[in-house]
């Protein structure tokens, strides 16, 4: 995808939260593999940044929506490993419900008048 065809990133921005919180709603992770991970799922149209990341989990851990702990890696260094959280879970499934009243609301406000 060339830069022309990727989301702009101020529109992703408000939603970072939401998305770490589906991922990890899947598997634990670490910070690398969350970037990776969101790379994939976006066909690489959109790039999460360190910064970005280590602020939305540092507010999420913040918000007890998710947990952290070391993993026990015999080789290379420990990695901080994310897990949701039950409250997590519960604001993932809200974010999700008014995700999908905002674009069903915005889809209606821009289809074409017949």
């Amino acid at each position: 995808m060339g830069k022309s065809e990727s989301v702009s990133a101020d529109s992703i921005r408000g939603h970072i939260d939401t998305i770490l919180l589906r991922i990890l709603d899947n598997h634990d992770s670490y910070g690398y593999e969350l970037i990776k991970r969101v790379s994939q799922k976006s066909d690489g149209r959109y790039e999460l940044k360190e910064p970005s990341l280590y602020t939305s989990l540092r507010r999420l851990e913040g918000q007890q929506c998710i947990e952290s702990y070391w993993g026990d890696e015999s080789q290379g260094g420990r990695r901080k490993y994310y897990r949701i959280t039950p409250v997590g879970r519960s604001l993932l499934q809200a974010n999700l419900a008014a995700w999908n009243k905002a674009r069903d609301l915005i889809e209606d406000l821009l289809k074409e008048e017949t």
